[in-house]
């Protein structure tokens, strides 16, 4: 690879470099089950992902009472949780990541999980050391709002204008546009690829190795 048009590359978590989005829908529904309220179906449930955990709730449960939100909340976290240490990066993320590391680009992460969870997951991962900077939906406002690449190109002394996001869901692109940088979304993840292509993102990736070879003739 060589730098071509970005020098910051911004990653979603779930979905996008941890193979997760089934456990996570799994985990909503089975709190929602926990409480009595109407499951979502897999699509509904899906959707969410991405957003902060609050938003995502707000959503994926409407007709919960706002006071009962931290039930729901801790109902989720205990499901996510059993099987959190069973979810795995998608195959060949981490060779990417190395490799872009190795060319010299910046690295970050801007996620709807939480600073402990993601905290938790990189270490379990093993990937602290490749990123550069991070974000998250309880440090700032939850995604689609611009803040999360606002805050991470300006700690990191970066032009949003060479700076590119990379996510699995309509947030994370719409949260690209909003903060003026580049949008790339992967089919793999969350949401569908012509909800995705609807936002009109400078390509769509049905894999990581897709996604790698856009990245080594464009970024």
């Amino acid at each position: 690879m060589a730098r071509q048009h970005f020098d910051l590359i911004v990653f979603d978590w779930d979905g996008t470099l941890m193979d997760s989005t089934a456990h996570i829908t799994c985990s909503i529904q089975a709190a929602c089950r926990d409480l009595g309220l109407p499951v979502p179906a897999d699509e509904a449930a899906s959707f969410v992902i991405g957003l902060g955990l609050r938003d995502a709730l707000q959503i994926a449960a409407p007709t919960l009472d706002p006071s009962d939100y931290p039930r729901l909340a801790e109902r989720y976290r205990f499901h996510y949780l059993v099987k959190d240490q069973h979810t795995e990066l998608f195959a060949g993320v981490r060779e990417m990541l190395e490799e872009l590391r190795d060319t010299g680009y910046l690295l970050s992460v801007a996620t709807g999980k939480s600073r402990v969870g993601l905290n938790r997951a990189l270490d379990q991962a093993r990937l602290t050391s490749l990123f550069d900077g991070t974000r998250c939906a309880d440090e700032t406002f939850s995604k689609p709002h611009p803040a999360m690449l606002q805050e991470l190109a300006r700690e990191l002394g970066q032009d949003l204008e060479r700076t590119v996001m990379i996510g699995d869901t309509t947030h994370d692109l719409q949260m690209a546009i909003n903060a003026g940088t580049a949008g790339v979304g992967v089919a793999y993840g969350a949401h569908p690829a012509d909800s995705l292509a609807a936002l009109e993102p400078r390509f769509v990736a049905h894999s990581v190795g897709s996604l790698v070879a856009w990245l080594r003739e464009n970024a």
